[in-house]
């Protein structure tokens, strides 16, 4: 592993540990709020900022290194085998609210078919299931812009491969697909939240780190394991 990788990675279970915490600030505020149509919106602001710290220092890092950040040294085998330019896939995050907004409208569609507004994801209004929809149908079209520009990149180098010329000076397009991605990630995060009341947000932040956290404690369980039945 790199320099540049092994500092990110070390950054990452930095940034990782301190998302756990903001995760249990959300939720506290979550349960204080649970019958009011408010939280926090400082609090929001404050996971918005540490997203957006992790997309900064991850800049800098395939600036310095991007193989080895496209190679995702920090994830776990199953977290890469999820991955779309090392990272989540952007459309991820309206599967994500369409789930949850599911899951709360059933569990309160008793309180909502009365009249009674929970603020929650469930009771999202028609003008933000319609924004949502825009951004996914905004999102999607970006997504396979980018895609194609891999695809691209990665039809370019192989040519140059199969006449032994030196691939260095391609690299280059490499980190702009990555800062790309990582852009529209963060884009689409930031979006969604400004459509969204600061309750919303918070319940939005809570399940796409709840999602995150599950996805990266199974990877480890698995390559833990897979360490051991080598190991034998």
């Amino acid at each position: 592993m790199s320099g540049s990788g092994f500092n990110f990675t070390s950054f990452y279970a930095t940034w990782f540990d301190h998302l756990h915490r903001l995760v249990d600030q959300l939720s506290s505020t979550a349960k204080d709020n649970h019958n009011s149509s408010s939280a926090p919106d400082h609090l929001v602001q404050t996971v918005m900022s540490h997203y957006s710290d992790y997309y900064r220092v991850k800049s800098m890092a395939a600036e310095r290194d991007p193989l080895s950040v496209f190679s995702a040294p920090w994830a776990t085998s199953l977290e890469r085998s999820l991955h779309w330019i090392a990272g989540w896939r952007p459309t991820t995050t309206f599967h994500l609210i369409y789930t949850e907004s599911s899951i709360l409208f059933e569990s309160r569609i008793f309180d909502i078919l009365r009249g009674l507004h929970t603020g929650d994801l469930g009771d999202l209004s028609p003008s933000q299931i319609r924004r949502v929809s825009e951004l996914q149908c905004e999102t999607v079209e970006e997504e396979n812009a980018i895609t194609e520009e891999l695809s691209e990149w990665q039809d370019d180098v192989s040519e140059l491969l199969g006449t032994r010329t030196e691939v260095t000076g391609r690299v280059e397009g490499l980190v702009n697909i990555i800062k790309k991605a990582d852009a529209l990630r963060l884009r689409t995060v930031q979006k969604v939240v400004e459509l969204l009341t600061p309750k919303q947000a918070v319940e939005f932040f809570i399940a796409a780190a709840e999602l995150q956290f599950g996805v990266r404690g199974w990877g480890l369980d698995q390559d833990r394991q897979r360490g051991n039945d080598r190991g034998h």
